[in-house]
């Protein structure tokens, strides 16, 4: 056997290992989906009879309806009896591109949509019952009392945006947007394709999650832009993305469960065999400081404590089906989603398998904030997985997503 092959070798079963390990998280992840009650009655150790485990969600028959569609269409397209028409329609969808120039028009455009949308949202306080204590921090912050600039980065922009802008959620729209352009960038750069990166904005863009929180000072954006920039940036400009990181993590602690899906995001990455190392060795050290903080239990506040929570955690699997109700594209299209990278992986196209962790990561963010934690679910940090299924999503648009055959990626 060649070195060349013994390299195609592993890859194929690095590609497996990880498609089975995500398909296994959201298969459990979306049981919560069509049958609400099942996780929680089959992990729970109280009986209750008046409670039907097997009760069908309210996104149950469009979730089976769209995936037996799917199944049957990527059945057909096998054994090559699909119509010839849909064939080229789907090879059309998947090979088109954009102009750099128009590609930024319509980027444009959807900011200002966005920008519309929020427009009065803007001029109000906001409602939820967290406001008045992080109005109240920011207000009050300085260097000082603060902790810098690092630990306090969260609260130093919400203050600055009431010194520059008298508006507390101003800066954090502004998060909100560069999210947006991050998210149309960061497509772009794994998938080489413009058009990629325009429905990975799109997707992000119609989701009621996003929409939800685009310009909450209380549940801001800044955790996971920092870190999706942070991603980026090991592709662009490594030496700056653990610092861009770092400041995701004491934005929002979450991010810090993200750290081993960077590693493997590196490992992956296209970059040089020594940029990755010298992009690895900041980060291993991040994680060497994590481990000795958790085992002296001299975390920052930001950090949250370890505390083992068994039924907590398999709670937590049920958090997507709530948390995202009003999200039904994710909910419905997040299982096909990953069948979908899996084969799009086959055609060499990098970047599928981190993308994969980065889903997986997601969904097991909230079961191990639950069960390792004795922090509360909340829906704004499902915001991570919905701007990983926008980029996977344009994944599929991938340059390498055809190889010229007549078998699609379904």
């Amino acid at each position: 056997m060649t070195e060349n092959t013994k390299v195609k070798s592993k890859i194929n079963f690095l590609s497996i290992a990880v498609f089975i390990a995500t398909l296994i998280i959201t298969t459990i992840s979306v049981c919560s989906v069509i049958f609400p009650s099942l996780i929680v009655r089959v992990t729970s150790d109280i009986v209750d009879n008046t409670v039907n485990p097997l009760e069908p969600g309210i996104w149950s028959i469009p979730f089976f309806i769209v995936n037996l569609t799917i199944l049957v269409i990527a059945i057909i397209n096998y054994k090559k009896k699909l119509p010839s028409l849909i064939q080229r329609s789907i090879k059309f969808i998947l090979s088109f591109e954009v102009s750099r120039k128009l590609s930024w028009i319509i980027v444009l455009a959807l900011l200002a949509v966005c920008t519309v949308l929020n427009i009065d949202k803007l001029a109000h306080d906001e409602a939820w019952d967290d406001f008045e204590g992080v109005r109240d921090a920011a207000d009050s912050w300085t260097l000082d009392n603060g902790n810098g600039l690092i630990f306090g980065f969260k609260y130093f922009l919400l203050h600055s945006s009431v010194m520059i802008f008298n508006n507390i959620r101003i800066i954090p729209f502004m998060s909100s947007i560069c999210l947006l352009v991050l998210t149309y960038l960061f497509t772009v750069e794994i998938s080489k394709k413009r058009f990629a990166g325009i429905i990975a904005m799109v997707i992000l863009l119609q989701s009621n999650n996003f929409l939800t929180y685009d310009v909450s000072a209380t549940y801001s954006s800044f955790w996971i832009m920092l870190y999706v920039l942070s991603l980026y940036l090991i592709c662009k400009k490594w030496y700056f993305s653990h610092i861009s990181f770092i400041y995701s993590v004491f934005s929002k602690g979450i991010t810090a469960i993200f750290l081993p899906l960077t590693l493997f995001f590196i490992y992956r990455s296209e970059i040089t065999r020594k940029k990755k190392i010298l992009v690895t060795i900041p980060y291993a050290i991040i994680l060497l400081a994590f481990m000795v903080g958790a085992a002296t239990s001299k975390l920052p506040a930001e950090i949250p404590h370890i505390s083992i929570h068994y039924y907590d955690f398999w709670n937590g699997f049920t958090s997507l089906a709530f948390q995202l109700r009003f999200d039904g594209l994710v909910l419905v299209f997040l299982l096909p989603l990953v069948v979908a990278l899996f084969f799009v992986s086959r055609r060499g196209v990098s970047y599928v398998e981190p993308m994969l962790i980065l889903i997986m990561g997601a969904l097991l963010a909230s079961p191990l904030l639950s069960g390792i934690t004795d922090i509360t679910l909340q829906p704004y940090r499902q915001l991570g997985l919905v701007v990983f299924f926008a980029m996977g999503s344009g994944l599929l648009f991938s340059r390498k997503s055809l190889d010229g055959s007549d078998n699609f990626p379904l």
